[in-house]
């Protein structure tokens, strides 16, 4: 199968005269949290060597209490987080699709896309500020980090989460783009329901 039917099939269908790189922005974000998902699993769920584990200490990490579903959840949360960049560039981002009751088939107003993308791309910049602090030796609220991680195990550590420091400029920029489309190109109600019918179920 073509890898573009692929992420046709993955995304939903990219909207007509949305540039390539808009596109691949898209895609590359909801790729983001994945490392830093799969290190936080591996080093925190499944004891991987990824830090220096105490015997002594709890199963899992103290703030999260041991909850095992916890960190699963995050880690789910944070892809679903991120493949909601794609409708910044699918049709599923301009016309409310067929399954959503009530709403389908109409167009997506454009402040309910771009104030949630937009709020959502300043929090992200968190990420960057964080890992300033912790190549710093600091939490972000300023005290010492103290993370339990030598030699590979710090590099394993900033190979999964130094791609997070990306998600929120990406955003700001694929937020900017879709506003600027959407604003000099609005759907009229038939365009909106032609799309629909296009739309995945």
């Amino acid at each position: 199968m073509p890898a573009g039917t692929i992420l046709t099939k993955l995304h939903g269908r990219t909207v007509p005269g949305v540039p390539r790189w808009a596109a691949r922005t898209a895609y590359a974000i909801t790729l983001l949290a994945l490392p830093s998902c799969v290190w936080r699993i591996a080093a925190l769920n499944l004891n991987a060597p990824l830090l220096e584990h105490d015997v002594t200490a709890p199963a899992g990490p103290e703030p999260f209490d041991g909850e095992w579903w916890y960190l699963i959840g995050l880690s789910v949360f944070s892809e679903a987080l991120a493949f909601l960049a794609v409708g910044l560039v699918a049709r599923w981002g301009e016309v409310w699709p067929r399954w959503i009751p009530v709403l389908h088939g109409r167009p997506v107003p454009v402040l309910a896309a771009v104030l949630p993308a937009g709020l959502g791309s300043v929090a992200l910049l968190v990420f960057p500020y964080a890992m300033v602090m912790s190549a710093l030796g600091l939490k972000i609220t300023g005290e010492p980090e103290g993370m339990a991680a030598h030699g590979w195990q710090v590099v394993a550590f900033w190979i999964a989460y130094l791609p997070l420091t990306a998600w929120g400029p990406l955003l700001g920029l694929l937020t900017v783009h879709y506003y600027r489309r959407r604003r000099s190109a609005p759907l009229t109600v038939a365009e909106s329901r032609r799309a629909a019918g296009t739309l995945v179920r």
